[in-house]
């Protein structure tokens, strides 16, 4: 069950030229998984802004969003002290407690940020996920040090070849001979269908999809599943690899 709760930012900062890192003070007790987001609500904006959860503590949550209109351009300008209307502990996240031994962990863009959380929770069941992020050129990269800052293997693919492999996270997954037995992805949706139609593993994966409302009411963001249409803001938006139906 979501919360609606006032929270004040304590860090907003840029880690590139469009990704912001911002850290929130408040309630964190409805954010319960790895992969659920909350919805920003925005002065002067009729519609919230949608951001995966990165990680979370008792007190703490930590955001990581690119800035690409209006809405988040706002948020880039808020600096500390200032308070956000959060609605929290929204959506269903990955399966923390899937039974597998080699976890990989694929980001694309800011898809990175949920696996974040993901991999400290893996790390404190004794696996050692692996970590590929795949990104437009090296400008645009982010989090690549906060996750090997965890102590796990983090590759890196650009689209333009300026660091890591050129390509995409699936060359890294072949060109590395990475061996996995369960993948977690969020990233865009080619990234993802390519994912889900190159890999033998099973999975889930974290749709990256516009919303209005955000918590199951409009149906603007459905998807088609092997069970019927279903609501990414609701039932997602993590889904079983399995599960979904590729258009």
């Amino acid at each position: 069950m979501y919360k609606r709760n006032i929270y004040k930012v304590v860090c907003n900062k840029p880690l590139t030229h469009k990704t912001m890192l911002m850290v929130l003070e408040g309630d964190t007790s409805h954010i319960t998984q790895a992969g659920q987001f909350v919805n920003v609500a925005v002065e002067g904006k009729f519609l919230r802004r949608p951001i995966s959860v990165c990680d979370y503590d008792e007190r703490t949550i930590t955001l990581l969003y690119d800035v690409v209109g209006e809405g988040t351009k706002a948020m880039s300008l808020l600096t500390e002290g200032a308070q956000l209307d959060l609605l929290t502990g929204l959506g269903n996240g990955f399966t923390e407690d899937v039974e597998c031994q080699k976890p990989v962990l694929l980001g694309g863009g800011i898809g990175c940020a949920p696996l974040y959380n993901l991999a400290r929770k893996l790390l404190a069941r004794g696996l050692r996920p692996t970590v590929v992020l795949g990104f437009n050129s090296a400008a645009d990269v982010v989090a690549h040090d906060m996750f090997e800052q965890l102590g796990v293997e983090c590759y890196v693919a650009t689209v333009d070849g300026s660091m890591g492999t050129r390509g995409f996270v699936t060359d890294v997954i072949s060109q590395k001979a990475i061996e996995g037995d369960y993948f977690y992805a969020c990233g865009p949706m080619p990234m993802l269908r390519a994912l889900c139609g190159s890999t033998e593993w099973s999975g889930e994966v974290s749709l990256d999809e516009r919303m209005a409302c955000g918590f199951g009411v409009c149906m603007c963001c459905s998807v088609e599943t092997r069970s019927g249409a279903k609501r990414i803001c609701k039932e997602g938006p993590v889904f079983r690899k399995e599960d979904l139906i590729w258009k």
